[in-house]
């Protein structure tokens, strides 16, 4: 079997579908969201909810850093997470001069309400695929993953290198 395919064809068409695929993702997504809270929160709102999700606590610098946003934007972004009762504040046990950001009980469940909803619509999608098609999805986004978690973990020594320090 002859293939008129080069490998940058292959990627190019793989990052077509993808492209694709996220597009679809988004409306599924934002189906969801709107259905689980009566204050759905912004797509950046939800990024800083996922990052406490991971690494809290935190603290308001660490978190700009990670978000490559000024601290006055996520001053302003915690402080609506913080009125929706998403999020805590609490007093630093390193330095009484900073403040550790937590995801709140309420926080947690939007998440997992979230995460459920979303899972159960993929599941339905995916349940329609043949056993051989879903096998090969896992492998793929699995490799996915892995190199966008190599990308970025290259990507962080410049960031970081940019920011700003203070004592």
């Amino acid at each position: 079997m002859h293939s008129e395919t080069s490998p940058g064809a292959d990627r190019d068409a793989a990052a077509h579908a993808a492209r694709e695929v996220i597009e679809l993702l988004e409306v599924l997504w934002n189906k969801g969201r709107d259905m689980t809270s009566p204050a759905p929160v912004s797509s950046s709102q939800l990024r800083v909810l996922y990052i406490l999700d991971r690494d809290q606590p935190i603290n308001l610098r660490t978190l700009g850093e990670v978000l490559g946003s000024a601290p006055s934007s996520v001053s302003r972004m915690c402080d609506r997470l913080d009125a929706l009762g998403f999020i805590e504040r609490t007093p630093s046990a390193a330095s009484r001069r900073e403040l550790e950001l937590r995801l709140s009980s309420r926080g947690e469940n939007y998440l997992k309400d979230l995460r459920a909803r979303r899972e159960a619509a993929l599941v339905e999608v995916i349940s329609a695929m043949p056993a051989a098609q879903r096998a090969a999805l896992a492998t793929g986004l699995s490799g996915f993953r892995l190199a966008l978690e190599d990308t970025q973990d290259t990507e962080e020594p410049d960031k970081a290198g940019g920011a700003e320090v203070t004592a």
